[in-house]
């Protein structure tokens, strides 16, 4: 066995430690962007509320923009793996536990910082070409997670656009949501695409 020099002794808990600080900035602008939007989340609010100063966050995000793009796709990975994790088996045999935790992923804070993000790149000309590109990315992993959980075989004529309205119908209650909290009304539509499903997915 080789003798580890003290170099590389130091190296791993100082890497520990920067990706343990780089997660605090993260979660932390994720949180701010939901409670007080773009206008409120500056990157020393973002650092003050991780417990960090302003200087090791510009050395994890040398730009705002920086910071809250990979904030919002980081949690938007973290939400593909939470949705997975419900469903370690698949799930086609129970679509309307796969349509709730969809519509799920559009009623947390995760879409409420996105939202704010969104709204901040149609006037932020630096902002909206990596808002976009993220906004593409996840929304093609979330349908195809989607299309894998439903059982959908895509080859089928409007099998597609079933589960793109489906996803486009939790992203409305979502919007719905950042309101008033519909929780009664939205278990109703909950139930009613489920059944649309089995009648236009099939087994």
């Amino acid at each position: 066995m080789g003798v580890v020099s003290p170099v590389d002794r130091d190296r791993a808990p100082k890497q520990d430690r920067s990706r343990a600080t780089r997660q605090r900035l993260l979660e932390a602008a994720v949180a701010c962007l939901a409670e007080h939007g773009w206008a409120g989340s500056t990157v020393s609010v973002v650092a003050e509320r991780a417990g960090v100063s302003r200087g090791a966050a510009q050395h994890h995000f040398p730009t705002r923009e920086d910071l809250f793009t990979a904030a919002v796709e980081y949690v938007a990975e973290e939400r593909s793996l939470a949705l997975r994790a419900l469903f370690p088996q698949g799930a086609a045999g129970d679509r309307r536990a796969v349509v709730s935790a969809l519509v799920d992923l559009y009623t947390g804070p995760l879409f409420r910082a996105a939202l704010h993000l969104w709204v901040a790149a149609s006037n932020e000309e630096q902002l909206r070409p990596r808002v976009t590109e993220l906004e593409a990315r996840v929304g093609r992993e979330t349908h195809r997670i989607a299309v894998e959980l439903l059982g959908a075989d895509e080859s089928g004529p409007g099998v597609r656009e079933t589960v793109q309205g489906l996803l486009d119908m939790a992203r409305g209650l979502g919007l719905a949501n950042l309101l008033t909290d519909d929780a009664p009304r939205r278990d109703r539509v909950v139930t009613q695409w489920a059944a649309l499903l089995e009648q236009n997915l099939g087994r």
